[in-house]
């Protein structure tokens, strides 16, 4: 049986000072827990108006694939983001964010354009710490949940939260990037992550993770929105093939989607992007 959810909102009370609202931590309307994990705690906090994105006049969230794993975001207010960018695929305007992620050069790029008002580190510095992402530019908030990896290139061993899912929530939308995920996700995981609309998965079956590790986490997350990415080696259907009659599966006329709260399918869809195929 599917667990039911339970929306946690969380109101932080802000300093009385000009900088009040820089120093409060954003409030993410996705996050979920679910009824049946064990030693969930419910919280609600009550005080000043949480930290939010600005409130556009449009709905639409146009995401553009852009090579391996870069999708271009951009928002009804007109913020750009970048994902796992490594400076190779580019949006065609400069991004106001990018996101990286380190598992491989592939995935950063530690000259990016000076013009690039937030570049977004998945992993953090100082050694033994997490990265911690919240942040709130324009309509957009973007937030990380960190996840471990493997060391590249056969060197064995793991390395404790070297990188991140990015997580983008937009005009009502909850829009999440697997980055390069290497282990399948936990409940305390999924409970940080809590709601996704949209999902976009790497399908590479082996440098990150197989293809049935990876659609049972997709499964899980029960995404109304898929979008394959990082395809290397084997064909896009070794990891369609996973689902069953549960999800949809169409391959796009191009290279772009736009989608709102209201156009999301009813039905969980893989959707192919044309760069994929």
């Amino acid at each position: 049986m599917k667990p039911q959810y339970l929306v946690l909102a969380i109101a932080f009370v802000a300093p009385a000072s000009a900088g009040a609202q820089e120093q409060r931590t954003p409030v993410s309307q996705c996050q979920a827990i679910a009824q049946n994990t064990p030693k969930a705690t419910f919280a609600s906090f009550s005080g000043a108006a949480p930290l939010t994105p600005a409130v556009s006049e449009g709905e639409d969230v146009k995401l553009t694939f852009l090579g391996h794993s870069t999708f271009e975001i951009e928002t009804p207010g007109g913020i750009v983001i970048a994902t796992d960018y490594n400076g190779w695929y580019r949006p065609a305007t400069l991004p106001d964010v990018v996101t990286m992620n380190k598992a491989h050069t592939s995935h950063f790029t530690l000259t990016p354009d000076p013009g690039i008002k937030h570049v977004l580190h998945g992993w953090s510095d100082v050694p033994g710490e997490k990265a911690d992402i919240d942040l709130v530019i324009g309509d957009a908030y973007i937030r990380n949940v960190p996840t471990d990896i493997r060391f590249s290139y056969g060197l064995g061993g793991s390395q404790e939260n070297g990188n991140s899912i990015f997580i983008f929530e937009i005009a009502g939308l909850c829009i999440g990037h697997l980055g390069h995920l290497h282990y399948e996700l936990t409940d305390a995981h999924y409970i940080e992550i809590g709601r996704l609309d949209v999902v976009m998965v790497p399908v590479d079956g082996g440098l990150t993770m197989g293809a049935d590790s990876m659609s049972r986490v997709i499964k899980r997350l029960r995404s109304s929105l898929i979008l394959p990415m990082h395809r290397r080696g084997p064909p896009v259907e070794a990891f369609v093939s996973m689902f069953g009659k549960d999800f949809d599966v169409a391959n796009a006329p191009d290279d772009s989607i736009t989608v709102s709260m209201r156009t999301l399918p009813k039905k969980p869809l893989i959707y192919v992007m044309k760069g994929l195929q």
